[in-house]
């Protein structure tokens, strides 16, 4: 039996309420591939952003059994499992004194957790990590040693439409479409096995929106798999789409 890039089983979760608990899902399964873009639609407060947080490890009350790769996540350090299953929130927090900075930020962080990892199979599990990552999806190489350059930072923010982000600019003045942007160039500089993407595209417009689309498609044929929450009508990209609602995933 072929194994998914990532699986999950029996996701279930539950919220505090006056009344006790109320389920939001439960018993929820879900498979994914290398290449694949998945829509995740459904009604608003159906738990798609519930599922995505919990997906990433994120999510304190959803519980599932869940794999990468065929190996388990219990097997990975919720920081190592972050960055290879990424989630992209719909309102970005982007920390830095400039766009250069926000970008690169969390790429050099990488970097320099592979050096200081805690025990072997930690640092065994960083150096797969970083040679991955040392070869972003646009094809540039760089040494542990090295920033990411700014002309990557550069070309990536151009082809999602952000030709008129200065890299010195402040984050606080960027529009909120231009900061889900910055969020998405910096998430996918890191090249994550899969990306959980929620609402990425919501305030674009439609020619910027298919922009972030095709950026998308380039990653999913390098090999990453996309699972993005959307409201907008589908774009042709999607390999399938899964609708969440009334806790039924189909």
């Amino acid at each position: 039996m072929s194994t998914h890039l990532f699986s999950a089983r029996d996701m279930t979760c539950a919220l505090p309420a006056p009344e006790g608990e109320k389920t939001i899902f439960r018993g929820l399964s879900f498979d994914i591939d290398a290449g694949e873009i998945v829509d995740l639609v459904g009604p608003s407060g159906s738990g798609k952003s519930s599922l995505l947080t919990a997906f990433a490890r994120l999510n304190p009350h959803a519980h599932g059994t869940m794999s990468l790769e065929g190996r388990a996540s219990a097997e990975f350090s919720p920081q190592q499992w972050r960055r290879m299953v990424a989630y992209l929130p719909q309102q970005p927090v982007l920390i830095g004194e400039n766009v250069a900075d926000v970008i690169r930020l969390p790429w050099t962080l990488a970097i320099r957790n592979e050096r200081h990892a805690d025990n072997t199979d930690a640092a065994s599990q960083s150096k797969s990590y970083g040679r991955r990552h040392h070869r972003s999806i646009w094809g540039s190489t760089h040494s542990g040693t090295d920033a990411l350059p700014d002309s990557t930072i550069r070309s990536t923010l151009d082809a999602m439409g952000c030709e008129d982000i200065d890299l010195a600019r402040a984050p606080h003045d960027l529009s909120g479409g231009q900061a889900a942007r910055v969020s998405l160039a910096r998430t996918l500089l890191t090249d994550p096995k899969l990306l959980l993407a929620d609402e990425v595209d919501a305030g674009l417009d439609d020619d910027n929106a298919a922009k972030v689309a095709t950026i998308l498609s380039h990653a999913a044929q390098r090999g990453m798999a996309v699972i993005r929450i959307r409201h907008r009508p589908p774009d042709g990209v999607a390999t399938r789409t899964v609708t969440l609602d009334k806790g039924v995933l189909r």
